[in-house]
């Protein structure tokens, strides 16, 4: 009977430590209790957990396992793979909300054909359409920046289940479907944290295991119940708490969301709070009304969670360990992650299922037999994204059969493959001169397994334009390329003398073309092609002597184009240089009424000293040959950063030459990528032989200075620029104003 009852109890001890184990429970060494850090979730104000690392580490406090919710999951994992308080502090500092929010990847990486799309003024999220309806992406912001910052604070894409880390970790997140808390313990570390840190709304749930997870702090965001099932003797749980909302700041959608979302943060934590044991010790930062989204000022909270842990320094000694045992525990830890130097034998692409996986895969830039560079797998992830075809792109490190795999989970646009955007630019110079067009375009992508395109624009306003491009890749690294295209525009042309307009005229177009061209590299394109067509055109306003010629026009002509991109932002760019050169050559042989030629040539480049930006242009266009350019094609000139002081399009010629200096300083960063600028301009620069007497001669000199606001909705600018000859004038601008020009297909 006795040997029954003890072969009993060794059977349930060992079905304990069996389940122990599988739930990450090892046991602390004898002679001391196990101890778990249970770390809440708050958004910026978890960078207070900083400060209470810093204290245990100060007290030589072993931590045995670690659990999370959000924020508080991302320090607890940077904490166990073996990141200490310090080198937290010290990434903490470099961070913003910019940097973790502003999903653009750099734009170095940003395909030449996407930044040219870039130059028109769209505004607000890309819509999927899908069966007559629009589609809205399921977050305000992707993540992928904050996914990528994870990757390198964490440097454990390695690492599978959690309890091979240096200390045994969990996150804990929410099933979207079933509103379940979810206990995360292996997979990729940094994909368990941006689910772990998925806030509703703003930060796009993240698929994971067939399950869509969002911020576990929703149900369980002081998760002791999993520091419990961890075999935690001692739970240390640092409880952040939430700001005090004015009715003020309820008084909007925003603001009741956000409460009602801290009302159930709160609830979850009561409930856990309800579990603690007598040895457990709870650390309060006093955090008061820090806003758990100033991403700008991570360093506040992380002395205010010092400050806690101090005033439990008493009950906190008695978890430490003896220096050398502390000292040899530590450095068992730092040794447990070792690189691993092997070669890698493949790579894997998963998540695909429209795109080609051969296309997809030509763009990376890692391959079989690299070691594993953390640098270029990233380079690789931002390359991926900024294609534009996916939602989130990232990557793990497996080993599979013996095989060292690196994989790249790139998950395409659930609200795609169809997109809409829209937008508005234009100009206003409060001199009763108004250029302002609405911007709407329809993408169809992955028409075919090279990558096709089918892109339809429309612009309605000043110059009415409705126009289709299909865009053939020719290779499976779409270097090479076809594109027909159809355009039909609305166009009005003004006709000054001096500051009078003297003559309008009325321009509508049915154009059809075929280029050809290579992508060269990700910063420039070359396209050449032919185009046909007809052009009607009247005299609306003025003098029968300014008419601008016949009313029916052919067009046939041939063009070549080069355009180069390496700015490193489109607004305000601190660095780099654009250039472009076209050739257009219109000719009777292949329909044209008139035979023609023009060029045209400009470039810019800017230069940065702190927050001061000198930004250098010039422009030249011209005619080739003894042939004039009909009165509808000359070139228009005139208004802000094109020769400030004259009205928008109020100058005019069969030549141009034109040079300008923009200086322009940014007197503040604002939250979320916006920024303030004041900035002025010096411009000279010369037309020749204009269609109405009148218009300045020789060298136009002018100046400007403005105020540019990098907005939510695109550059806006408020300017004042005056001429030499005393014209001058106001501006108001959205969008890039005159130093890009509006993309015409072939022109």
């Amino acid at each position: 009977m006795r040997l029954h009852l003890a072969l009993q109890r060794a059977l349930l001890i060992c079905w304990l430590a069996a389940f122990a184990f599988a739930n990450g429970a090892t046991a602390a060494p004898s002679g001391r209790p196990r101890v778990c850090l249970v770390l809440a979730g708050g958004g910026a104000r978890g960078t207070a957990h900083i400060g209470v690392i810093k204290v245990l580490e100060e007290l030589r406090v072993p931590i045995d396992c670690i659990v999370g919710a959000s924020s508080g999951a991302l320090i607890g994992a940077a904490y166990a793979t073996g990141i200490d308080a310090d080198q937290m502090e010290k990434a903490v500092a470099g961070m913003n909300s910019k940097s973790l929010f502003v999903d653009q990847p750099p734009r170095s990486e940003v395909p030449i054909r996407t930044k040219i799309d870039e130059a028109r003024n769209y505004i607000g999220p890309e819509f999927g359409v899908r069966k007559h309806r629009l589609l809205v992406p399921k977050g305000l912001v992707a993540g992928e920046q904050l996914e990528g910052m994870m990757r390198r604070l964490i440097r454990s894409s390695e690492v599978i289940r959690f309890d091979d880390l240096p200390i045994p970790f969990r996150a804990v997140a929410t099933d979207l479907a079933s509103g379940q808390t979810v206990v995360l313990s292996q997979g990729e570390l940094s994909q368990a944290l941006r689910a772990s840190m998925s806030v509703p709304i703003a930060l796009a749930p993240v698929r994971l295991d067939g399950r869509i997870l969002v911020d576990g702090g929703v149900t369980d965001n002081l998760p002791l119940d999993v520091a419990r099932t961890m075999g935690a003797d001692v739970a240390i749980v640092v409880d952040l708490g939430s700001p005090h909302m004015s009715e003020e700041e309820m008084a909007s959608l925003l603001g009741v969301s956000r409460r009602i979302l801290d009302i159930m943060v709160e609830q979850s934590e009561k409930r856990s709070l309800e579990l603690l044991r007598p040895d457990d010790i709870v650390i309060h930062p006093e955090l008061g009304d820090f806003d758990p989204a100033d991403f700008d000022h991570l360093g506040v909270p992380i002395p205010l969670g010092e400050q806690a842990a101090r005033k439990v320094a008493d009950r906190l000694r008695q978890l430490s360990l003896p220096p050398e045992e502390y000292a040899a525990l530590t450095e068992r830890r730092r040794e447990k992650l070792l690189a691993d130097v092997r070669p890698i034998d493949e790579v894997r692409l998963t998540g695909l299922q429209r795109a080609n996986p051969d296309v997809v895969r030509a763009e990376i830039g890692t391959r079989a037999g690299d070691k594993a560079d953390p640098a270029k797998l990233e380079e690789d992830v931002r390359r991926l994204y900024a294609s534009g075809d996916f939602e989130h792109v990232g990557y793990g490190l497996l080993d599979q059969d013996g095989k060292r795999v690196v994989s790249f989970d790139a998950t395409e646009k659930s609200w795609g493959p169809n997109f809409m955007k829209f937008g508005l630019e234009g100009g206003y110079d409060l001199r009763g001169e108004s250029r302002f067009e609405a911007l709407a375009a329809y993408r169809r992508t992955w028409v075919d397994s090279l990558g096709a395109e089918l892109r339809t624009d429309l612009q309605l306003g000043r110059q009415d334009r409705l126009a289709t491009e299909w865009y053939q890749p020719l290779d499976v690294d779409r270097v090479f390329f076809l594109a027909p295209y159809a355009e039909i525009d609305r166009d009005v042309q003004d006709v000054f003398s001096g500051s009078q307009r003297v003559a309008r005229y009325v321009r509508y177009e049915g154009l059809a073309g075929f280029d050809a061209g290579s992508r060269l590299g990700r910063a420039a394109e070359l396209r050449s092609g032919v185009q046909i067509g007809r052009i009607q055109q009247r005299l609306d306003e003025g003098a029968a002597e300014l008419s601008p010629g016949p009313d029916r026009v052919g067009v046939g002509a041939w063009h070549a184009r080069i355009r180069v991109d390496e700015y490193e932002k489109l607004v305000a760019p601190q660095s780099g240089f654009a250039a472009t050169a076209g050739l257009f050559a219109s000719r009777a042989t292949l329909g044209a009424d008139s035979s023609y030629t023009r060029w045209d040539a400009s470039g810019s480049t800017a230069v940065s000293l702190g927050a001061s930006t000198l930004d250098l242009g010039a422009t030249f266009k011209g005619r080739l040959g003894g042939n004039d350019l009909p009165r509808y094609d000359v070139y228009q000139w005139g208004g802000f950063l094109q020769q400030s002081g004259y009205r928008i399009g109020s100058l005019d010629g069969q030549t141009l030459q034109f040079a300008r200096a923009i200086y322009d300083y940014r007197l503040a960063q604002l939250p979320f990528l916006n920024a303030l600028y004041a900035g002025a301009s010096l411009e000279a620069g010369r037309l020749g032989r204009p269609i109405a007497s009148g218009q300045p001669a020789g060298t136009m000199k002018s100046a400007s200075v403005f105020l540019l606001f990098d907005s939510p909705l695109g550059p806006l600018y408020f300017a004042y620029g005056r001429a030499r000859d005393g014209s001058s004038s106001l501006y108001l601008y959205i969008g890039a104003p005159a130093t890009t020009e509006p993309i015409m297909f072939g022109r």
